[in-house]
């Protein structure tokens, strides 16, 4: 077995990252990690203020060593925030690891999301930019990923259980 995490989450915001890593490392019997929370909890502070307080670039920064620190210290299901592909070094860091993307149309999006959810980079015209950066992000989520799973119309549970098929990992 190869060292680094069991199974690595990407995908946009809403997408069920979250809600389905912590499934996955239930029924897998392995730890939960969210890069997202890693720099929430060593910023002490929520990530739309680190973006409004310092700036998109700073955080990116933050990302991308929340997400070598995670890859090289990670053995269970580890979940990344929806930009950290943008970095290349994080891309050729998930090379050969076994990566999901978690997919989703913008209007499953908006209704997971909401318009007036605290997302940084949706605080104007949320569709517009939502596809915008799916359009930027769509190419690197896919180029990461062993695996794409759709995760429209379906419930947690059930995109878990198409993750473990995808990636053919028996549950626990």
């Amino acid at each position: 077995m190869t060292a680094g995490p069991l199974v690595v989450l990407v995908g946009p915001m809403g997408s069920g990252k979250s809600t389905v890593g912590a499934l996955l490392a239930e029924r897998l019997g392995v730890p939960y990690r969210d890069t997202d929370a890693d720099i929430v909890t060593a910023q002490d502070r929520p990530i739309s203020d680190i973006f409004v307080d310092e700036g998109e670039p700073y955080f990116r920064e933050l990302e991308r060593q929340a997400v070598a620190a995670a890859v090289s210290e990670h053995t269970g299901v580890l979940a990344l925030g929806g930009g950290a592909v943008l970095d290349e070094g994080t891309r050729e860091l998930l090379t050969g690891l076994p990566v999901a993307y978690l997919s989703m149309d913008v209007e499953e999006a908006v209704r997971r999301v909401g318009l007036g959810a605290a997302r940084p980079l949706l605080a104007v015209n949320p569709r517009r930019q939502w596809r915008d950066l799916m359009e930027a992000r769509r190419p690197l989520y896919t180029e990461v990923a062993r695996v794409v799973v759709a995760t429209d119309d379906r419930t947690p549970e059930e995109v878990a259980q198409a993750v473990l098929d995808a990636l053919e990992l028996k549950d626990v």
